[in-house]
């Protein structure tokens, strides 16, 4: 059976997530740990036709995950590769350089949070196309549970090993045949692939966009959350579109106030200043219980 290279992407990942310990958009982003030592980190990704954006570019939610899968892997030589590390604040300075080509992540912890009561791990990373400076990043992330809290963190790198084989699209369970469906339906839609299929399809109103992403195993993490950097994806596009065309994203903050639970994300952004050369914008994602998930503020320039 001939498949589209893109779902094929899709049953690869299906089959490597049914290992305990990564998650389904790091195995079909093919994230790379190109290095891991005690105090750091280099991850990457390859932009293709599975990840841009209508531009061209690597979408912004995989961006978003390179960034928070790096910054929070600089910890793992401390807390442990089964460590659970849940996302608290994340920050991304854009250059406005292309998003393209392999984006590469250098990440350094830079120690714990003085006079927390939980241990609060503290890192920084670049993140470069080449040796063109796309990013700064910078995130905080709280240690939960020991260093058996979950599976072992595997950290896959690129060139090393053997990808899984393509499973038959008859041999999924119900969970992982919903993520197949989605994904046939996401290269049929139009527009990017990775919108369609992570639900980056956020609605222009009068005071700024809405939008709302199905929940599930396409956008979960290794505990069945929402991931952090797609869930950060969710805002940078939705606030992106609260501006309309003109108003690239220059910067984001988020601070994580719950975590991504229900069957649903819903983004809300509100344009909070629109001047001659700058913007702000603030969005809130909740999930279907209305319980905060996201809080997040981005900057925009003409």
């Amino acid at each position: 059976m001939r498949l589209d290279p893109i779902l094929a992407r899709v049953l690869r990942a299906i089959a490597l997530n049914r290992t305990p310990g990564f998650n389904f958009p790091g195995w079909f982003l093919e994230l790379s740990y190109d290095r891991v030592g005690k105090d750091t980190a280099v991850a990457s990704l390859d932009t293709g036709a599975h990840n841009v954006d209508a531009t061209g570019q690597m979408d912004l939610g995989a961006v978003a995950l390179l960034a928070d899968m790096a910054l929070a892997s600089a910890l793992r030589g401390t807390v442990g590769a089964s460590a659970r590390l849940a996302t608290v604040t994340m920050q991304l300075q854009l250059t406005g350089a292309p998003r393209s080509g392999r984006l590469a992540a250098s990440a350094a912890f830079e120690g714990f949070l003085e006079g927390a009561k939980g241990r609060q791990g503290l890192s920084r990373a670049e993140i470069r196309s080449g040796r063109k400076l796309v990013a700064h990043a910078s995130g905080a992330f709280m240690v939960l549970g020991g260093h058996k809290a979950t599976a072992a963190h595997p950290l896959p790198r690129r060139g090393v090993g053997k990808l899984a084989q393509n499973l038959h699209p008859d041999h999924l369970n119900a969970e992982e045949e919903r993520v197949f469906l989605r994904a046939a339906d996401a290269l049929r839609a139009d527009g990017p692939f990775l919108a369609n299929f992570w639900g980056y399809t956020p609605k222009h109103g009068k005071d700024g966009a809405t939008c709302t992403a199905a929940h599930g195993m396409h956008i979960g993490n290794r505990v069945g959350h929402a991931q952090g950097g797609v869930t950060f994806g969710l805002a940078a596009n939705t606030a992106v579109a609260a501006l309309g065309p003109g108003w690239p994203l220059v910067s984001a903050s988020a601070w994580y106030v719950g975590p991504g639970t229900g069957t649903k994300l819903r983004a809300r952004s509100t344009v909070v200043h629109r001047g001659l050369l700058t913007a702000v914008v603030h969005t809130r994602i909740e999930n279907d219980e209305k319980r905060g998930v996201l809080e997040c503020l981005t900057s925009h320039a003409k």
